[in-house]
């Protein structure tokens, strides 16, 4: 009987520490990440954001090459461009108030920024890439990036973001009492 109990009390200390091996060695792949993030520049916004449009972009990409088969890649990228009016160009001399009347002059429409959403895009299919598949998706998505920005330059994006400053300004002049509002674009 004294065998039995020491036999089991072995076991289980042998199945414990095999457990705990186990369970801190499980052999599944772990990963380490350190960073060091560091401010560069703290810079004042005045930069009203006033529209933005979400785009997609369906690529597909080839390189041709002499001696080896044509690599492709065909992406789905999916980007964000923003309509933006710059507050900080506001100049006092434009804005004029008489009695119950204001007029004001705002700073021209502008593309804050193009932004492609590299979450939200996605590599679908590569083909004869092999070895060139990394800088094969890397050149779609500039290709990508110049193809947004040329269609959101031919875009009406600057003539939303003036409708939607317009949106803006007027109820909040008019909460400020205003009766007869003037807004223009310089």
């Amino acid at each position: 009987m004294k065998k039995l109990l020491f036999v089991i009390l072995i076991v289980g200390l042998l199945g414990t520490i095999a457990w705990m091996l186990l369970v801190k060695y499980d052999g599944s792949p772990r990963s380490e990440t350190s960073h060091q993030l560091l401010v560069d520049r703290i810079e004042a916004m005045g930069k009203l954001e006033l529209v933005k449009y979400k785009l997609s972009d369906v690529v597909e990409h080839k390189t041709i090459s002499t001696f080896l088969p044509d690599a492709s890649v065909l992406l789905i990228v999916k980007a964000d461009a923003v309509g933006c009016i710059d507050l900080t160009k506001l100049n006092p001399d434009k804005i004029s108030v008489q009695g119950d009347s204001v007029s004001l002059q705002l700073p021209s429409p502008e593309i804050c920024y193009i932004k492609i959403d590299h979450s939200g895009s996605r590599v679908y299919d590569t083909k004869m890439a092999f070895f060139r598949e990394a800088a094969l998706v890397d050149e779609a998505f500039k290709s990508a990036e110049r193809q947004v920005e040329k269609e959101v330059a031919k875009s009406d994006i600057l003539l939303q973001t003036k409708n939607n400053a317009m949106h803006v300004f007027r109820p909040l002049l008019e909460g400020l009492g205003f009766k007869r509002i003037n807004l223009t674009f310089e």
